[in-house]
């Protein structure tokens, strides 16, 4: 799993093993961080190059995700100036509550599994949690 801060507004967190493609997880971040408002319309996203770079992926993903964005009419792409956030927003399968919850669930998953891989026991974590 990798994650990167590409700007203030959004930072993306890609997880190789979780069985969803990658350019699919791009996507639900971009759509996650316009439902919540942390990117707003004229925004401007990395250019595909620099975020394949800061991702350390193919930028043919980065293309494919930001592809469907714009034929869904989330993203706009303006040749020579960049990709930018339009007026429209994603529609939205959960409500942010929902999607919020998800993603929490999805953290703590993984954290605990990285836990249990070292050999930590439920009332460790859970010590280790109130210490933090």
């Amino acid at each position: 799993m990798s994650t990167v801060k590409v700007d203030p507004n959004i930072t993306f967190s890609l997880d190789a093993a979780n069985g969803t493609p990658i350019y699919r997880q791009i996507i639900q971040q971009i759509e996650y961080a316009i439902l919540s408002e942390r990117l707003k319309p004229g925004d401007r996203l990395p250019t595909i190059r620099a975020l394949a770079v800061e991702l350390k992926i193919n930028p043919n993903t980065i293309a494919k995700a930001y592809g469907e964005l714009e034929i869904r009419g989330v993203l706009v792409t303006q040749v020579g100036s960049g990709t930018f956030i339009s007026n429209k927003k994603p529609e939205a399968p959960e409500s942010i509550e929902e999607i919020r919850n998800r993603k929490i669930q999805e953290v703590l998953g993984r954290f605990m599994r990285e836990l249990e891989d070292l050999g930590l026991g439920k009332d460790e974590m859970l010590e280790l949690i109130r210490k933090f």
